[in-house]
């Protein structure tokens, strides 16, 4: 696992020696962040990363001129490896890291109170199989708003057979895209 853009293009992410963690590939990395490009992201945005494992998805957002990733993990030894990469990548005043379970959390808001621009859920695939509205997922999606920026959107990664329903409370579905056996969904706040 790597940076592929940006400031800190090329280097090497710690990753953990087991196989709980599902990394992304370049070819997708890349894939996504273009399609976040369109949203005028990440540069100069507040991010949250959760479910981040080792911090690929928000240290690459940092890469590319995030001012601030908070960082959600709540594996203590994964947790471990995050920081040792986000101090590699030379990022520890551009973000923090919280251990906390980001079904109940969301994404934390510091002391700065800023909310946030772009929120990244990407939860362990079991957690995501069921999206009906009594889901720990829908619990989550239902938390978000009050923690999004108005224009602010959030990006679910699952698995290819899991199709999110297109609302949740706030939040509607944009748009939806498949690569290999994994889905991306993003998704806004409804403007009344």
């Amino acid at each position: 696992m790597r940076i592929i853009a940006g400031s800190k293009r090329g280097m090497k992410l710690f990753s953990p020696k087991t196989d709980v963690s599902r990394p992304i590939t370049d070819r997708v990395k890349e894939s996504l962040f273009s399609m976040l490009y369109s949203y005028d992201l990440p540069s100069g945005k507040m991010i949250a990363d959760l479910f981040c494992g080792v911090g690929s998805i928000g240290l690459e957002a940092l890469s590319r001129g995030a001012e601030f990733v908070t960082f959600v993990e709540k594996d203590p030894e994964i947790a471990s490896i995050l920081k040792e990469n986000i101090e590699k990548a030379g990022f520890a005043n551009a973000s923090k890291v919280k251990m906390t379970n980001a079904f109940r959390a969301g994404a934390p808001i510091g002391l700065q109170r800023k909310k946030y621009d772009l929120v990244f859920v990407d939860p362990p695939y079991p957690t995501t199989k069921d999206v009906q509205a009594e889901s720990a997922l829908s619990g989550l999606l239902n938390l978000l708003p009050e923690q999004l920026n108005e224009d602010g959107i959030v990006v679910v990664r699952t698995h290819k057979d899991v199709e999110l329903l297109e609302e949740y409370g706030l939040l509607k579905v944009l748009q939806r895209r498949i690569w290999g056996t994994m889905a991306v969904t993003i998704l806004n706040k409804k403007h009344t």
